[in-house]
């Protein structure tokens, strides 16, 4: 027996039922719903949309409700997945569906050790850096600021030097827009923990990946926290996410010890594999290329040293 759903209900937030399971819609074109009919927990056909009737609603990220209003998301997909820093939202963007990284806050965030990656970020106002460096609540504030803008920041560098990221379309009061990397099959690229490789493809693959930080070295910028949980494999090979602790190579002391650390932990990942890379150090020789200012994208490393 059908049930009257109120003559006007906000559809701000409604649960679509899909083939991929449950997902939340967010249009702002579409404001009310008026005088529809149907049981609880069934389909209801919509214009070109099958709306799961449900009898609550579900909110929309606080961080994405202002780029709903300002018309730049037009959907909330659902939950990507969550880090120690952010989370991320598969969101539709017209015709696009992209990816909406929401920074967590500083008490939220688990991200061990946290002011080893602040030491060298500068920003040009000399009140606001000195409010950094003494930790003032609005200097805290700014630090997070710079944290936010720095993953941005080297989405954009990394891009032109080469590197294969996500490209980045803007950052939004703390969201960051950024390109969805899919797979052959269209679906969501996977991590490289959640696949196994063959030798060759190993091989291949952590080739590339020394490339891209030896590219990355000569924009002078370390990862920082690089590993098998912040690399996608599409159809092309390796995808680098994850920057916002990014370093600065030549302003921060802790950037030989995370690169060795960003190396020892993907090559250990690829070893799984091909064993043979284990007995390899790369970042050694990438390094004291850096420092002796021989540092090119197109050197052949021999991860000898």
């Amino acid at each position: 027996m059908s049930q009257e759903i109120p003559s006007k209900l906000s559809c701000r937030v409604l649960l679509i039922a899909t083939n991929f399971g449950e997902r939340l819609y967010c249009n702002s074109k579409l404001r009310t719903l008026v005088q529809l009919r149907a049981p609880p927990n069934s389909f209801v056909e919509f214009g070109h949309v099958s709306l799961f009737h449900k009898k609550y609603v579900l909110k929309i990220p606080k961080s994405i409700q202002p780029l709903i209003d300002d018309g730049l998301v037009d959907e909330v997909i659902r939950s990507l997945m969550s880090g120690k820093e952010a989370q991320v939202f598969l969101v539709r963007c017209g015709h696009e569906v992209c990816c909406a990284k929401v920074y967590k806050d500083v008490v939220d965030r688990s991200f061990k050790k946290a002011v080893q990656y602040h030491e060298g970020r500068q920003i040009r106002n000399g009140r606001r850096q000195r409010a950094m460096e003494n930790r003032s609540e609005f200097g805290r504030d700014q630090q997070e600021v710079v944290w936010q803008r720095a993953e941005a920041d080297a989405l954009l560098r990394l891009a032109a030097a080469g590197v294969r990221v996500p490209k980045a379309y803007g950052l939004f009061g703390g969201v960051l827009l950024m390109e969805l990397i899919t797979g052959a099959d269209g679906d969501v690229a996977p991590r490289l923990n959640d696949i196994t490789l063959s030798v060759e493809q190993a091989i291949s693959g952590h080739a590339t990946v020394m490339n891209f930080v030896l590219r990355m070295m000569c924009i002078g910028l370390v990862h920082g926290d690089l590993s098998e949980f912040n690399v996608l494999q599409d159809s092309e090979g390796p995808v680098i996410i994850d920057l916002p602790q990014v370093v600065n190579a030549a302003a921060n002391n802790n950037a030989k010890t995370m690169l060795i650390r960003d190396v020892g932990n993907i090559t250990q990942y690829y070893a799984r594999f091909a064993p043979e890379l284990a007995d390899t150090h790369y970042a050694e020789e990438i390094w004291e290329l850096y420092e002796k200012g021989e540092i090119r994208p197109d050197l052949k490393l021999t991860g000898k040293f």
